[in-house]
């Protein structure tokens, strides 16, 4: 007892050391941007306000390494203070970034006063763009773990591989809330739930920045992006305009944001989109007044790729490049993604010189800029000793990345428990994602598409590799059966005559690899030449298992009733094909959840917190049957099998009525009531029954995962805050109102009464 007395009591003692040296650091970091931003010149300054991509500093001849001539230019010239991107042809090895770091260092140090350059990279699954690194799921599947302590850990993971190869800076997470799933960057997104969007976002800035040790060798500064609405697009394509009451971005997508920015996130990227009218890079209102002054963000504000230009050549609220530098830096802008031109600088300095800019925007950039880099201890180092990262692609990271695709990857379908699968039995593999890395880690992988991936991961399994690894290839049948896009009868056939020698058939579905825009599509449903497949294989009456490899839901409603099981693997990575077939075994218990409603229909994308009348039909209200619902989902939200089973009970609330100050605690005890050990996300929806809003159907707003063993029972415990019961009204005021609210926890109810 007096043991643990002690170790409190040192624990407290530690908090509050760790809190002052804190406050130290600030002041001692505020007085140090000071004192250097006082001896710089307007060039230098604006200089700081400019990102290049490294590419424009390599030599023609000689891709991937630098053009002296180039490099000097850049940074004694134009005195440029962040260099993104990866070298050509992609992914270098640890040795060529210390290489690359280590020639902008001396570049840099050659100047007058040897401000270090910052160095931002999209290393948003693993330290991606770096060859031997370990990639983790894409966010989507992070999501679908609802177990942020695992996301944390891989958080850290990838902050200390990126440390590794000299890169303090990394542009995630995405907080992009999603409304439309056609949107090509989904799969970058935690899904269409805001507060399970904000538990992953904090544990990500977590892990990336060392629980706010963010200037450790081991950690990395994050980039909350794309701020704000990106992901909403009315027409579901990359880049096109969205139409969001500002009462709708307070209630969903800025909640996300807050809690990044709480969690100390040092830097945000600016959304390439418009919202009703307004590019965001030209929005002060947004930047200025929402982001900095009401959510108290102090970080960095960066611009995304040619945003500024794109002001003038695409949104058309500039009359010149010059005109798009003035508004958007007006509007609140710190860093200017250029990235491949030196513009941004001439354009800024002739603006500051004849007053449209006044300095005091300049100096208040410039800080925040400085500010990071001393933060992340630029200034002592920017070059990683490779000696100090001996844990780089070790296999302790591949565990980790393997347990995360493991938790993630979703059983939607079972029936007659067909899975797990009989190691005894002969499977046909086939589909078009069957035999790809491209596939399994999908875009920003190596390359900005992720083309690349099938030759930088080479060692790793596919999912025919996986399944042959684990039964010996005599009894595994493999043919590709279909194109991703283009239909091939004579594989569709081969398919079909090896189906009728196998027991089960293994059906890997899903997209190509991509990001951005090229990932637009039109039509939502799977592509033809998969579907056909399908439908051929359904026809030899043998039980299917439809493997989903995709970033987004692609519609299966004209298949799906003919697939015996449905396991939804997103984007699982490197290590994702051997997390998978050992799901299919039965020697991993599936635990993931759907972080999304599944569309049935492409005209109906419901959330699963639809509004009470986008639940029901006329037919319904007039008790026709003629009359489909309007509400039906091909999986809903929050949907994940277990080859166990879980039984929840005892539901029990500390208040049946509370005041306007109250808290209310909830518990509920779930049972393991099957023969298998298995974890189960406990998840607890909240529904305000009146409102002067109209409400919800439900909204998540506590989740747990835990682990059970056979005849377990574990009784979960909540707390439910009034921010909870609160929404956002016309005003844009968040409020509660008096009235029922109903807490549903698995097939429990209760019901409290707010006075």
């Amino acid at each position: 007892m007096k043991n643990s007395i002690f170790c409190a009591l040192m624990f407290l003692f530690c908090g509050a050391v760790w809190s002052q040296q804190v406050k130290n650091n600030k002041a001692e970091i505020d007085a140090k941007v000071s004192e250097l931003l006082s001896k710089m010149t307007l060039e230098e300054k604006v200089g700081q306000m400019t990102q290049i991509t490294v590419t424009i500093f390599e030599d023609a001849k000689k891709p991937g390494y630098f053009d002296a001539a180039k490099l000097k230019q850049g940074i004694q010239d134009y005195h440029i203070g962040s260099i993104l991107n990866v070298p050509n042809p992609g992914a270098p090895t640890l040795k060529r970034w210390q290489e690359t770091m280590q020639a902008i260092t001396i570049e840099a140090n050659k100047t007058r006063l040897k401000i270090p350059v910052l160095y931002g990279i999209d290393a948003i699954h693993g330290a991606s763009y770096t060859a031997g690194a370990t990639l983790f799921p894409q966010q989507i599947g992070l999501a679908a773990t609802f177990n942020t302590d695992l996301v944390k850990r891989g958080a850290a993971i990838s902050a200390y591989e990126t440390r590794a190869s000299s890169i303090p800076w990394v542009f995630s997470p995405d907080l992009d809330f999603p409304r439309n799933p056609a949107w090509s960057r989904m799969w970058e997104s935690f899904g269409e739930d805001a507060y399970l969007s904000s538990k992953m976002a904090v544990a990500l800035v977590d892990g990336f920045e060392g629980n706010n040790n963010v200037g450790s060798k081991y950690s990395v500064a994050s980039c909350m992006k794309h701020y704000i609405g990106y992901g909403s697009t009315t027409t579901g394509k990359d880049r096109t305009p969205s139409i969001i009451p500002e009462r709708l971005l307070r209630q969903y997508d800025l909640t996300i944001y807050q809690a990044a920015i709480n969690a100390g996130a040092k830097s945000v990227m600016v959304s390439s989109g418009e919202i009703n009218g307004t590019p965001v890079h030209a929005s002060k209102h947004l930047i200025t007044d929402i982001l900095k002054k009401e959510l108290g963000f102090s970080g960095v504000v960066v611009t995304d790729w040619k945003d500024i230009i794109y002001l003038y050549t695409r949104h058309k609220v500039a009359e010149s490049k010059r005109d798009a530098v003035r508004i958007a830096v007006m509007a609140g802008i710190d860093m200017s993604m250029v990235p491949e031109e030196f513009s941004f600088y001439t354009d800024l300095l002739d603006l500051v010189k004849k007053g449209e800019v006044p300095v005091s925007r300049i100096d208040d950039a410039v800080s925040r800029i400085l500010k990071m880099k001393f933060e992340l201890n630029l200034f002592q180092n920017t070059v990683a000793d490779l000696k100090d990262y001996p844990k780089f692609g070790s296999a302790e990271h591949i565990e980790e990345a393997y347990n995360t695709a493991a938790e993630s990857i979703t059983l939607l379908k079972n029936n007659a428990s067909v899975l797990p699968l009989s190691k005894n039995e002969k499977v046909l593999v086939t589909g078009a994602t069957a035999n790809s890395m491209k596939y399994l880690n999908g875009g920003w992988s190596y390359t900005w598409q992720g083309e690349n991936s099938d030759t930088y991961a080479a060692d790793k399994f596919t999912i025919l590799e996986a399944f042959q690894n684990k039964l010996g290839k005599e009894n595994v049948l493999y043919t590709a059966g279909a194109d991703l896009e283009k239909e091939d009868d004579a594989e569709i056939q081969k398919a079909v005559e090896l189906a009728k020698n196998a027991s089960k058939i293994v059906l890997c579905l899903g997209e190509k690899n991509y990001t951005e825009t090229p990932g637009d599509i039109s039509d939502l449903y799977m592509s033809a030449s998969q579907i056909k497949l399908a439908l051929a294989l359904a026809k030899v009456n043998k039980p299917i298992i439809l493997v989903l490899n995709e970033g987004r839901p692609r519609l299966i409603s004209n298949f799906e009733d003919k697939m015996s099981a449905v396991v939804q693997c997103y984007l699982p990575g490197n290590e994702g094909a051997r997390a998978l077939v050992d799901i299919l075994y039965g020697d991993v218990n599936p635990s993931g959840r759907l972080p999304y409603n599944y569309p049935r229909y492409p005209n109906s994308l419901e959330k699963y917190n639809r509004k009470y009348t986008e639940s029901i039909s006329e037919g319904e209200q007039n008790n026709d049957a003629k009359y489909e619902k309007s509400y039906s989902p091909q999986f809903e939200f929050g949907t994940g099998l277990s080859y166990t089973t879980f039984v929840y009970s005892n539901l029990k609330i500390d208040k049946t009525e509370i005041n306007n100050t109250d808290e209310v605690n909830v518990s509920v005890d779930v049972t393991n009531s099957g023969t298998r050990a298995g974890k189960e996300s406990v998840l607890l929806y909240l529904s305000d029954n009146v409102a002067s809003i109209t409400p919800e159907f439900k909204s998540l707003k506590r989740f747990e995962k835990i682990s059970l063993k056979p005849n377990e029972t574990q009784t979960v415990k909540f707390t439910l805050k009034q921010k909870d019961l609160q929404f956002v009204n016309e005003d844009l005021k968040w409020i509660s109102e008096k009235g029922s609210f109903t807490v549903q926890i698995g097939d429990q109810k209760k019901d409290f009464l707010l006075k």
